[in-house]
């Protein structure tokens, strides 16, 4: 990277904010988003969708495209029919427990489907004789068992067509025992399939292991690899050459129409993860803010350590591993009898 310094103009704006929402629906987005498309749909036999790939390669971008597109698309129904929700999104809680804290993560639900959370949710039904609500004995009104009926009268009344849970991997990594795990993983086929809302998946690759908990599991759920651009391949290095012209599109008073020419280092840097890129861009922004000039220094210490590149990298082998193999699908050979 040759050095050049630049006096950065008044951007006007706040730099981290405009940069961290930048949130670029790049090709590997597209592919995945198309494909998602196809398989949501009413009485479809995947309950469970995982979308699994390496960390900083835009998973979350791809989550919010998803219910974002999905809240455009249905734009004119939800016009004609008050209170539905076709598509929902969630973070999957790390509360620090010993386990993972399925009533946050309800409370998280319910915040979307915009119920009120000062209100009990209690377990209730009606008397079909009387017509009078009837609520069971002993239950209280923010229990495990209220907030899950809260949030299957939610999805049910919202006619929410999918659940986009990010960060999925927290279900796996606060759940101790692949016997526990399965339990984790029946509870949310079992709530898809009482509220015909299905359920997406996505996190690191260690989410993957979900598929051989059983063959119940494996049978009801899909899986789609997120990759990262691969070098080896023009097309994905000019697909990632577009996302710096698309940052340095955001602040081309920043930048000053220098940034692309750094294309093939971020690529190398980053390990051709867009999220990453991200997250090194914000920071290479902030610090010539700092100083008030635009420099290459800047943008070289704001780039991954060879530490941090090295575990990053090692992690990502590791799940592209484990995951291919696993991913053959085979045809088998149809045996045709002679004429």
């Amino acid at each position: 990277m040759s050095q050049t310094n630049e006096t950065v103009p008044p951007i006007g704006i706040d730099l981290a904010k405009a940069l961290s929402s930048k949130r670029i629906k790049h090709t590997r987005v597209t592919e995945v988003m198309s494909e998602l498309h196809t398989l949501i749909y009413p009485s479809s036999q995947d309950s469970i969708l995982l979308v699994c790939g390496p960390t900083g390669a835009g998973k979350t971008t791809l989550s919010r495209h998803m219910v974002e597109s999905a809240l455009e698309r249905g734009r004119s129904h939800m016009k004609a029919n008050g209170g539905v929700i076709p598509a929902v999104y969630v973070e999957a809680p790390s509360s620090g427990e010993n386990d993972f804290s399925w009533k946050l993560f309800y409370r998280r639900i319910l915040t979307q489907l915009g119920d009120d959370l000062d209100a009990p949710k209690k377990l209730y039904g009606v008397d079909e004789h009387t017509g009078r609500v009837v609520r069971p004995r002993g239950s209280t009104g923010n229990s495990l068992a209220a907030l899950r009926t809260a949030v299957e009268r939610g999805l049910r009344e919202r006619q929410v067509q999918f659940l986009v849970i990010d960060e999925a991997a927290h279900i796996i990594r606060q759940t101790r025992g692949k016997h526990r795990l399965e339990i984790q993983l029946d509870t949310l086929k079992s709530l898809a399939n009482q509220c015909g809302t299905q359920m997406v998946l996505v996190g690191a690759y260690d989410l993957y292991q979900l598929v051989s908990l059983s063959a119940q599991l494996a049978r009801r759920t899909h899986v789609l690899h997120f990759e990262r651009y691969r070098e080896d391949r023009p097309e994905d290095v000019k697909a990632f050459e577009r996302c710096v012209l698309a940052f340095e599109k955001t602040l081309p008073n920043l930048w000053g129409g220098q940034l692309t020419q750094h294309s093939k280092g971020l690529l190398g840097n980053t390990l051709r993860c867009v999220g990453t890129l991200s997250s090194v861009l914000i920071r290479a922004g902030k610090l010539a803010e700092a100083v008030g000039s635009w420099s290459v220094d800047s943008l070289e210490r704001a780039l991954l350590t060879e530490a941090q590149r090295k575990r990053i990298l090692e992690e990502i082998i590791d799940g592209e591993s484990a995951i291919g193999p696993s991913f053959t699908r085979i045809m088998p050979r149809i045996q045709r009898s002679a004429v």
